[in-house]
């Protein structure tokens, strides 16, 4: 018997069904592609857009062209030294002029309003089974993070070594400079500087070696008075590591100078210490004892004097000092920006 053919209403069903079919794997597809975290589109053999997901959206900060844009949905792409890269150069049209996968390529996406993304696009050509080129799928990979995170190591290894060798060569200094009434003496000062360094180094370290605030370093190195003796009164300055390290080395010597002739080496002695921003972006911090005996201008070859100047050296201001019968004014003038400013070299 011979076999039944299927009607033409038959054919038409079994067509309706292969196009459904066909239609809900699509769905499908895209539904899989707009919930992956990664950006991914695809284009035809002439390199226009012919499918996007959200994530392009995220990444390029607009909205590409279907059947329009060509080769990229990024607005203007650099290469990874930040060259401009034209889009018939990009990845994508590499990997459907030359029929391979492009691998290996970092990028700069940059966006309508100036933000800009690091990328790494993997642009695969589809080929058909003859090997002629359909289009292409690309996702790309934001390494935004990455990059950053990497540039952050980068820059706290360059600046452990930088002050790694300047704490060197001021403890050199300290040992060098330092004269005491015998071996005791001697150790004890040594010891006291060093302290002082140690703490605003460790301030430092604490905050992450980021800027600093001026109050914290004064919290750390008044400490021993803070509660009796000592006022406090600012507005809120940041200051890098290294006017941390210098600053802290000079309050230091003026907390040692009082706590041994001045304001501080009795119970009634007070200290104050006041700072504001002028109009100019000035610094203008000073250092006032109350109720001493008067103390004379200590002689231009002793070390804590030495260690003052060379502190204000380093912070690149200027100090005045007077020596008045109820104790010691010291006036510290510094650029804001310098001091909240990261040196290098």
């Amino acid at each position: 018997m011979a076999s039944e053919q299927p009607t033409d209403s038959g054919k038409v069903k079994v067509l309706h069904a292969a196009v459904e079919e066909f239609q809900k794997r699509e769905i499908t597809f895209r539904d899989i592609l707009e919930d992956l975290p990664v950006a991914i589109y695809t284009t035809d053999s002439e390199g226009r857009l012919t499918y996007y997901n959200q994530e392009c959206v995220e990444l390029s900060g607009r909205l590409p062209v279907l059947g329009q844009d060509l080769w990229t949905v990024a607005w203007k792409l650099f290469s990874a030294d930040g060259a401009p890269l034209p889009p018939d150069e990009s990845p994508t049209a590499a990997a459907l002029r030359e029929k391979r996968p492009v691998r290996g390529v970092e990028l700069i996406a940059e966006r309508p309003d100036g933000s800009r993304s690091s990328i790494c696009p993997y642009p695969t050509p589809i080929l058909d089974a003859a090997g002629d080129c359909l289009g292409s799928v690309t996702m790309l990979v934001d390494i935004t993070e990455g990059k950053l995170a990497e540039e952050r190591t980068e820059l706290l290894a360059r600046e452990a070594d930088h002050r790694a060798s300047n704490l060197l060569t001021v403890v050199q200094s300290i040992v060098r400079l330092t004269k005491g009434d015998g071996v005791d003496d001697y150790r004890a000062k040594v010891e006291s500087r060093l302290s002082a360094l140690a703490k605003a180094n460790r301030l430092v370290a604490d905050a992450r070696w980021q800027n600093v605030t001026l109050d914290s370093l004064l919290e750390v190195e008044l400490g021993p008075f803070a509660d009796r003796q000592v006022e406090v009164c600012g507005t809120a300055i940041e200051l890098s590591p290294q006017s941390a390290q210098s600053l802290g080395m000079l309050i230091h010597e003026l907390c040692t100078n009082a706590a041994k002739y001045g304001a501080l080496s009795n119970e009634d002695g007070r200290v104050s210490v006041n700072w504001a921003v002028d109009d100019n972006n000035v610094l203008k911090l000073e250092w006032h004892e109350h109720g001493t005996k008067p103390i004379s201008q200590p002689l231009r070859g002793n070390i804590g004097n030495a260690v003052i100047l060379g502190s204000v050296r380093q912070l690149r201001g200027e100090i005045f000092r007077e020596w008045l019968e109820h104790g010691l004014r010291c006036t510290l003038l510094c650029n804001v920006d310098r001091l909240s400013r990261r040196r290098t070299g």
